[in-house]
């Protein structure tokens, strides 16, 4: 048993858990952690484990304790954290940073801010974190090599793709783009539900209203306790097209999707080299991954001479880091066929590899560069995300799409039904209008001889008290505007408004509709003939190579000299070596065979059996010791021996 105020006031259960991890802590003997702890664990980093004998004290299983806490604490990092809402996409940081940036006017076309405010504002009001924390998502949502559809305008060094880091927030500016304003249109209409900020001093939104399909198109990366999430970004002008097929086909499966979906769309670009097959398969389970490549073309230079240009590389590389992994396997001479790298990128992607000899065949060298290098990454896919912003589950894509066109819909009924709400009140304000312009004279000698008007225009004209007071807050100068025509033809169009508001709160077919023809706008707005919609990645085959001449295209091309003992043993020196006479043998053992060859080459032995045995002159053991037996490599009989070696 523990105190429960103990554990609350005195040590973090973290602590505690560390406690009760260790093999040797006695559950059995003790009644309660007191016991336990004054005799085997007096004090944890400093802290006494000594209850106070004053106060209100509860005794509970410290095993519930913990549970109840760790249960929390895994909670908070899912739903607070980690995981994104599947509606808009978003995580509580990203959210809070879009929402900080309108209240600020930072809306597209508007004038930059510094990234200190926005920051400042973000931690001060809503997000209480580290303020370098709250940064980086910032600058991630401003790089347009992480993010396939930035939601921020970042003006200033905010990083590149080398993996240069941002400057620091003072520095820096930044407003919304076009994207995260449809993701915050609509929030001053009732659109979302809000709640209390941390401390209670102002609310910020559970959710945007999310007019971008936010989730899929930007993606997300996330680990929380027991669960990560990992979405690639994809075409917003596919995922339009998916969502309007959804609508028409409730019933559509993840399978029927893919002929509007085929894939990721990665800022980078690339190519994306996975079967359908496996493609549907994780689309359908909502878990998977992608094989991309870096995109590359051959150059003519003349004279029989190329080169290879890489213009995009797989999402989430550094292309700094990049080009010393390939310099660092160049030195360790592990790339035979590449001689030399090199980086000519501006504002493009432009890496240069230089093969070792006009006739090393591009594709090979290609091969061995994917093989050892980032140039060929493996993207996955966990589509772990919040339902309804509470319960976290891998969907398909189906589902996700689904989980958004839901979303949609309740924000169009929330509007829908504040604007009505809107026109009610207009329509009663003009109500009264009007009757102040027809009475225009008895009004104003009411205003002008009573001392509380308001009851007496009630009262003389049978009008309600929004109208009186709308009467009484005109100006003298809106008299003369006051005009029967121009109120009539207000009046007229806003019923007009409202009769079709109330078309589509009662019907969930105009809902649909209305719906759809959102949904069409912003593929009009990002479509594939936009520069910011056209599609970035491509899907290609990868080519069949024969493994063995992958391998053999890839071993280091140099000088060896293989040596044959008398009692077989076998071994290749580095070098073409002239003289045998420096070489060490075992006891009783002498130079049989020598002959020089390349490590890329073939040995050939020809033994008394009449049999040719072929052997890779790389794969023989090296000349630091004595070797290794013959028949440790090839299957020969006890009674044969060799007649000749030689090479191929």
């Amino acid at each position: 048993m523990i105190q429960r105020r103990w554990i609350d006031e005195r040590i973090h259960p973290f602590q505690l858990y560390r406690i009760t991890r260790n093999k040797n802590f006695p559950w059995p003997q003790c009644s309660s952690l007191v016991h336990a702890t004054q005799s085997q664990y007096p004090s944890i980093m400093g802290k006494q484990l000594i209850p106070p004998d004053h106060g209100d004290v509860q005794e509970i299983a410290l095993r519930s304790a913990l549970e109840e806490r760790y249960l929390a604490y895994a909670l908070s990092t899912i739903m607070h954290r980690a995981l994104p809402d599947a509606r808009d996409g978003l995580k509580p940081v990203h959210r809070r940073l879009l929402y900080a940036m309108r209240q600020l006017r930072l809306d597209p076309g508007a004038t930059f801010k510094k990234c200190a405010r926005v920051v400042g504002d973000v931690i001060g009001k809503f997000h209480p974190h580290s303020d370098q924390a709250v940064y980086d998502a910032l600058v991630r949502l401003a790089q347009d090599f992480a993010q396939r559809y930035p939601l921020v305008d970042g003006q200033g060094n905010f990083g590149n793709i080398d993996g240069d880091n941002p400057a620091a927030m003072r520095y820096t500016d930044a407003r919304l783009t076009e994207v995260a304003r449809l993701i915050i249109d609509g929030i001053d209409e009732n659109a979302v539900d809000f709640r209390a900020t941390y401390d209670g001093s102002e609310s910020e939104p559970m959710v945007l209203p999310g007019a971008f399909p936010n989730l899929l198109a930007n993606g997300a990366q996330g680990i929380a306790v027991g669960m990560a999430t990992a979405i690639p970004p994809h075409n917003a002008a596919e995922l339009c097209d998916a969502a309007l097929h959804l609508i028409d086909n409730p019933g559509a499966r993840s399978k029927t999707l893919l002929k509007f979906v085929p894939g990721p769309d990665f800022p980078t670009g690339g190519l994306i080299v996975e079967t359908r097959e496996a493609i549907a398969q994780a689309y359908a389970s909502g878990r998977g991954s992608f094989r991309v490549r870096a995109r590359w073309g051959k150059e003519e230079t003349g004279r029989g001479l190329y080169q290879v240009v890489i213009t995009q590389i797989p999402w989430l590389v550094q292309k700094g880091r990049l080009v010393e992994k390939i310099a660092e396997l160049l030195n360790e001479k592990k790339l035979p066929l590449v001689a030399d790298v090199r980086d000519e990128s501006a504002e493009d992607v432009r890496l240069v590899i230089e093969p070792r000899a006009r006739t090393v065949d591009p594709e090979l060298l290609m091969e061995s560069l994917f093989k050892l290098t980032e140039l060929e990454s493996r993207i996955p896919l966990n589509m772990n995300v919040l339902l309804k912003g509470r319960i976290p589950r891998v969907v398909g894509l189906a589902e996700a799409l689904r989980e958004w066109l839901d979303h949609r819909r309740d924000v169009l009924l929330r509007r829908a039904n504040f604007r009505l709400d809107q026109i009610e009140h207009r329509l009663e304000v003009l109500g009264g209008f009007l009757v102040a312009y027809l009475n225009l004279d008895k009004v104003i000698a009411i205003i002008r001889k009573e001392d509380e008007p308001r009851p007496v225009l009630v009262k003389t004209f049978k009008i309600s008290d929004v109208q009186a007071d709308a009467i009484l807050n005109m100006r003298l100068r809106n008299l003369r505007k006051l005009e029967e025509i121009e109120i009539r033809s207000e009046d007229r169009a806003l019923k007009a408004e409202r009769e079709q508001l109330r078309k589509i709160v009662k019907s969930p077919k105009e809902q649909w509709q209305k719906v759809a023809a959102e949904i069409r706008s912003v593929r009009a707005t990002f479509g594939p003939k936009t520069p910011l919609g056209r599609r970035r990645s491509d899907f290609a085959q990868a080519p069949e190579h024969d493994e063995a001449a992958i391998e053999e295209a890839m071993a280091v091309r140099e000088p060896v000299t293989v040596v044959v003992s008398q009692k077989g043993w076998i071994r290749a020196l580095r070098g073409h070596v002239a003289d045998f006479s420096s070489i060490a043998f075992k006891a009783d053992d002498a130079l049989k065979f020598a002959f020089a060859t390349e490590s890329t080459a073939k040995c050939l032995l020809f033994a008394t059996n009449g049999r040719f045995y072929t052997l890779d002159a790389g794969k023989l053991p090296g000349g630091r010791g004595h070797g290794e037996p013959l028949r440790l490599f090839i299957d020969i009989e006890q009674d044969a021996d060799l007649v000749a070696v030689f090479a191929f």
